[in-house]
């Protein structure tokens, strides 16, 4: 058991002051620009209090870890949306072992442990002149996900079309002793899986945008037929995030103040629903699925390609493991768990699944015979 005042968990508040320090510097709102330096400079106390050699009022001085910097230059791509959602998982993560290991050595819990993922409440509780508008910006960012979902499933999508394909050809190969027969159900795997992905993905999208665009016309029509009663619900809203009754009610007169903030501040509150979920394409999200699954599912048909027999399978099973360690090494950006660890793990569940389809397209083969 590692001892409560780890180093790795110092190395975990400096990464956590780090991104917020990223997200601050690229913030153009003050006030979310302030929150975000406010939870930069308390993640780094927190590190201070652990490491003494870490100074908390100089955030520039800040050695993260490689993760921490992947998780940055993503967000530079992706959006920063991504690095908030980051933040938050990692958090959470840290709140868990705190509790675990109090309770491991009989330490009471304090109730602070979960400070690090409610500390954005906090904050907007303190912000007597955040608007209506900028607080429902902000809960937005909060729960917004769209930038991590998208990477996690780029990795799944090609995890799901090596492991999926691997295990066809090897199946094939089992039963053909590598022979041609290999290359085309190896072909004919990579097309019908791509092609099944993307049309899953597009029907998902499609029916989530019919779905909300549904949603939000009833708000709009109950909007402009009893607007006095959604904008009492929106103060009961706000009220039960924390914020005074006087204060609630100033928010929800401000977003009633005009017919569209209301409606677009309405939408976001009481439906969840962002921008960036309408704007989607379903197409673009269909076709990214096909690529991504076809990336992961040709790279255990490229060596029959090329050869075929004993040689063509073993470098299949070559290629097949370096591929399964790179994603589940690139796993690791979302868990925070040891590359090996997870490239490694990767890699003996996916060749157990293409030995055990090897297998039985071995005994196929000699049945067949």
């Amino acid at each position: 058991m590692k001892k409560f005042t780890s180093a790795e968990n110092s190395q975990t508040e400096v990464d956590a002051a780090y991104l917020y320090y990223q997200l601050e510097k690229v913030e153009t709102d003050p006030s979310i620009k302030k929150i975000f330096h406010e939870m930069a400079i308390i993640e780094a106390q927190h590190a201070s209090s652990i490491n003494h050699s870490i100074q908390a009022d100089r955030l520039d001085l800040l050695l993260p870890s490689w993760r921490a910097k992947v998780v940055h230059r993503i967000g530079k791509v992706f959006g920063y949306e991504y690095v908030l959602d980051t933040l938050m998982q990692t958090e959470k993560s840290l709140a868990f072992k705190q509790k675990k290991l109090k309770t491991h050595f009989s330490i009471p819990i304090s109730g602070k442990e979960d400070n690090h993922t409610t500390i954005l409440d906090n904050l907007v509780k303190r912000q007597g002149k955040v608007s209506g508008a900028k607080l429902t910006m902000l809960e937005g960012r909060r729960h917004k996900t769209i930038g991590g979902n998208a990477l996690r499933a780029a990795v799944l999508g090609a995890n799901d079309g090596l492991i999926s394909n691997a295990s066809l050809v090897m199946g094939m190969a089992g039963a053909t002793n590598g022979g041609q027969g290999v290359l085309l159900a190896g072909v004919a795997g990579l097309l019908a899986g791509a092609l099944s992905m993307a049309l899953g993905e597009w029907i998902s999208v499609k029916s989530s945008q019919e779905l909300y665009e549904r949603q939000m016309q009833l708000e709009i029509d109950e909007l402009e037929m009893h607007p006095e009663l959604e904008q009492k619900e929106l103060q009961l809203i706000y009220m039960s995030k924390g914020i005074e009754e006087n204060q609630a009610l100033e928010l929800a007169s401000k977003a009633f103040s005009s017919t569209s903030t209301a409606k677009e501040i309405l939408i976001q509150e009481e439906l969840g629903i962002q921008q960036d979920e309408l704007e989607g394409s379903a197409w673009t999200a269909a076709i990214a699925s096909f690529i991504l699954f076809a990336i992961g599912a040709i790279i255990p048909v490229v060596p029959f390609m090329l050869s075929s027999g004993p040689k063509a399978i073993i470098w299949a099973i070559g290629l097949t493991s370096i591929g399964l360690f790179f994603i589940g090494s690139a796993i690791t950006i979302f868990t925070g768990k040891s590359i090996w660890y997870s490239g490694f793990r990767q890699v003996i569940f996916g060749v157990m699944a293409a030995a055990i389809t090897y297998g039985i397209g071995s005994l196929i083969g000699v049945t067949l015979d």
